[in-house]
């Protein structure tokens, strides 16, 4: 039998919301949204205080503030939240460098082999958490486990600044009696289509043949199939591919006019251009998106035999598909561009565009 993997998956606490009470005291200990205004716009993150009126994050900002009417709204400040999950990262560093980021507040560490040959995970952990705390003054949680699934899974039990561990003896009776909900990759609508189903916690799908899976959900039911049992045999991956590179823009008042929209488009195709320069990839796909007033997105791709080189074709194919879109039958309170099936840059492209720019608790 092959030697288990120990995985550690963290997750910093309200992120966002936390760095802003961290740096404005006067934050602390309030109902705080990161995003938006009582207005309009979403709310990137909320608070744990603010989580206990049912605030979310995505969630429009409107319906935040009727939800709580106390909370604080405070613009985002991405460049912070960039540099401190940078310095978070170094601390993984210490300990692996099988670490895969998922974005910029939680990561998966494979700690099995590690620089400090500390044989426990649960050690590693802690420290990874207390070195958080001490150097940046932020708490993370931390769940531990054989695979990603299970790791991603107990770093949600016990939030916020917890720590908590599925062993692999505990894990398929654990597994049985979580509630369908509570399954990582089982989003709200899914978890809705499988009540229907009778399906309500793990010992409910775990009764589903795989066949009846996949006639159910698709390509996906695979997936539920082996998680349920607590096999995941995903690896850590320390350079995650990225799969699309976008900008978009959430306007203060809604647009109907399409040839601001355009005017928009341009400013948007800006940004996105800068961002492809410096990322030194290309992509064949590109993909226009307005989202409507009530908040209802509606997407326009075209993909290419060969990848788009210069900013001219990206604006070109944007207004094409803005104008499929017939955003003139709309009020439109976002528009965005993407750019996705990426590939490496080719040095030798003809760009008119400057490329300057299982085990028991004391093993783990």
């Amino acid at each position: 039998m092959s030697q288990l993997r120990k995985i550690i998956h963290i997750d910093m606490d309200a992120f966002f919301a936390s760095i802003e009470q961290r740096d404005f005291p006067h934050l602390r200990g309030k109902p705080v949204a990161v995003g938006g205004s009582k207005e309009r716009g979403v709310v990137a993150a909320a608070s744990y205080e603010a989580r206990k009126f049912g605030v979310r994050s995505a969630m429009p900002s409107a319906l935040a503030y009727r939800k709580c009417p106390q909370i604080i709204f405070t613009k985002s400040r991405f460049h912070v939240y960039k540099d401190v999950s940078f310095q978070i990262r170094k601390i993984f560093f210490e300990y692996t460098d099988l670490v895969e980021p998922l974005s910029l507040d939680e990561a998966y560490l494979d700690v099995t082999e590690n620089k400090k040959n500390i044989s426990s995970a649960i050690q590693i952990a802690k420290e990874i958490r207390e070195k958080i705390n001490d150097t940046l003054n932020l708490t993370a949680s931390a769940g531990i486990s054989y695979n990603k699934f299970l790791a991603k899974t107990a770093s949600d039990l016990d939030k916020p600044d917890g720590l908590s561990i599925i062993l692999p003896d505990e894990a398929e009776a654990f597994l049985e009696q979580l509630p369908i909900e509570k399954f990582y990759g089982i989003g709200s609508v899914t978890a809705e289509k499988m009540k229907k189903l009778g399906i309500y916690k793990g010992k409910d799908l775990k009764s589903w043949p795989l066949t009846h899976l996949n006639d159910n959900f698709g390509k996906t039911g695979k997936f539920y199939y082996y998680i349920v049992r607590g096999v995941d045999h995903r690896i850590i991956k320390p350079h995650r591919e990225r799969k699309s590179i976008g900008a978009e823009r959430t306007f203060s008042k809604d647009i109907a006019n399409v040839e601001l929209m355009k005017t928009h488009l341009l400013k948007i195709a800006d940004i996105l251009w800068e961002r492809i320069i410096k990322s030194d990839k290309r992509g064949k796909t590109v993909t226009v998106k307005i989202k409507l007033h009530d908040f209802v997105s509606h997407t326009k791709s075209k993909t290419f035999e060969q990848a788009v080189k210069s900013k001219s074709k990206l604006v070109d194919e944007a207004v094409k598909l803005l104008d499929e879109l017939q955003p003139q039958t709309f009020n439109v309170r976002l528009l965005g561009i993407s750019l996705s099936n990426l590939q490496e840059n080719n040095n030798n492209d003809d760009s008119d565009e400057s490329d300057d720019l299982n085990q028991q608790l004391e093993l783990w």
